[in-house]
């Protein structure tokens, strides 16, 4: 078997839920089921055809139809670039408030994914501009050396936040090295318990989510813990039937190699992959 053949069958096939709405409504509904709420994602980026984007933007629509006909515990999350962002933020801003719109009318939770350093000012621009809507969350990633001053300005505006750590980049000045990123995560979540009421903590780590938990004993706020689809699967399970908030991020489509490298980087440890390869 080729290395592309393998990755593809054992990384992407526990990662992704499939090419369709389906297959990703038939993993939410699934999630549902063990009492965790999915994060449903379709994938594709930095689109740079109208087309494409007004096709990501019909697909969302689509979803969310889905959710709400099958009463799923399931929020939507979307790249900017994929709704129009790489061509220009009044495009991105208009996709985004459609799809606000409608999901509010749906009672479906809207996320905005975060990219590259390049997208972030336009990305939480648009979301602050939106988040009286009051159906609406955005990620902060950890990794990038901005984001305490991000979270600052997110506080100011009621927002709801899930804090990641981002896919590590090499020798940039914007960006933390994996250690000072595992130090900053700490940083951010704790400034995450002092200013906002309602947020999500991105992560795998049980030292990191054992600390959260912590945390929450001290401040009861709105904290959900959230995972990626095929990672320590057994872990959320369990965490769910304990009685946390947890979510687990589920993707869907065919641009599914970009993503799975994604991942692959952003996992903090080798241990991590291997589990979700061969057991939790």
């Amino acid at each position: 078997m080729s290395v592309n053949r393998f990755f593809e069958r054992e990384v992407a096939g526990r990662w992704l839920a499939g090419p369709e709405i389906s297959d990703a409504v038939r993993s939410a509904a699934k999630l549902n089921r063990q009492g965790i709420r999915a994060i449903i994602n379709y994938l594709g980026e930095e689109i740079k055809e109208e087309a494409d984007v007004e096709a990501a933007v019909s697909k969302y629509v689509k979803l969310i139809k889905e959710i709400k006909e099958r009463k799923l515990k399931a929020d939507i999350t979307m790249k900017p670039t994929q709704i129009g962002l790489a061509l220009s933020k009044a495009l991105f801003k208009k996709n985004y408030l459609e799809i606000v719109n409608l999901a509010l009318k749906s009672k479906v939770f809207v996320w905005l994914d975060m990219e590259g350093p390049q997208f972030v000012e336009d990305t939480i621009d648009v979301y602050v501009d939106g988040v009286d809507k009051g159906n609406t969350g955005i990620c902060i990633q950890a990794y990038l050396k901005r984001s305490h001053g991000d979270l600052e300005r997110l506080a100011r505006h009621n927002s709801v936040v899930r804090l990641v750590r981002g896919a590590h980049r090499s020798k940039e000045e914007l960006f933390y090295s994996p250690e000072e990123t595992t130090h900053n995560y700490y940083r951010l979540m704790d400034y995450l318990f002092a200013h906002f009421k309602s947020f999500t903590i991105g992560t795998h780590d049980s030292d990191i989510i054992e600390r959260a938990a912590a945390l929450n004993m001290k401040y009861e706020r709105d904290l959900t813990i959230a995972m990626l689809t095929g990672i320590r699967s057994v872990y959320a399970a369990k965490l769910a039937s304990d009685g946390y908030n947890v979510s687990v991020y589920v993707t869907f489509g065919e641009k599914w190699v970009g993503y799975s490298y994604r991942r692959i980087k952003e996992l903090s440890t080798l241990k991590i992959i291997i589990r979700s390869l061969f057991g939790d």
